[in-house]
């Protein structure tokens, strides 16, 4: 069936012929001959694997642990570093809102807060002069008056100014600032007014 095909078929002939030319050159080729030392290098490398197989029990166990480790640490370098840095970027986010934030607590409440302002607890029902004032009073860590400071009042006799501002202090009380919960000195700003007494801290 072939060589009747092949007689019949003039583009399968030439193709047939050319295989036969290329395996005709392909047997005309020389034999290749082995290197003389490789005999040698074949044994030497089958004596290093023959003494990588007799090694320790603990170089074959720490070679094992060492590659499992390498492998699992890959998958999991890159979503532990994301976190790292996510939980990082929120703490510094959140802190400034734990100092910043101040909660009107009593004297006896745990404080939540790092840093605190003083706080007016109380003042006297004493009307203040006609005209305004702005004062600076420096607290102790207990939150007494330790001295205070005028810092506007518009067209004030100052010696007056000053006993009706002192007679206003007497019985005004403060909540010391804090830091982690312990009092400290600190300096809050009163604006006295006509109808009533702003505190800032």
């Amino acid at each position: 069936m072939l060589k009747r095909h092949l007689n019949g078929c003039r583009e399968c002939a030439l193709e047939s012929e050319r295989y036969l030319q290329l395996r005709e050159k392909l047997r005309s080729l020389p034999t290749p001959v082995p290197p003389a030392d490789l005999t040698t290098r074949l044994r030497v490398v089958a004596s290093k694997v023959r003494m990588e197989s007799f090694s320790s029990p603990w170089s074959r166990w720490r070679d094992r642990a060492e590659l499992t480790m390498r492998n699992l640490m890959r998958p999991l370098a890159v979503p532990a570093v994301g976190g790292l840095c996510s939980a990082v970027f929120l703490f510094s986010t959140l802190v400034p809102m734990f100092k910043s934030a101040f909660a009107m607590s009593g004297p006896g409440d745990i404080p939540t807060m790092l840093n605190t302002q003083p706080m007016l607890k109380y003042t006297a029902p004493i009307a203040f002069s006609n005209a305004d004032a702005v004062v600076d009073l420096q607290l102790d860590d207990q939150g007494r008056i330790v001295n205070f400071t005028i810092v506007n009042a518009p067209g004030q006799q100052s010696e007056k100014l000053r006993r009706s501002i002192e007679n206003t202090l007497l019985f005004t009380e403060f909540w010391p600032a804090t830091t982690f919960g312990r009092g400290v000195a600190g300096t809050i700003r009163i604006s006295f007014r006509n109808s009533r007494i702003d505190v800032r801290g």
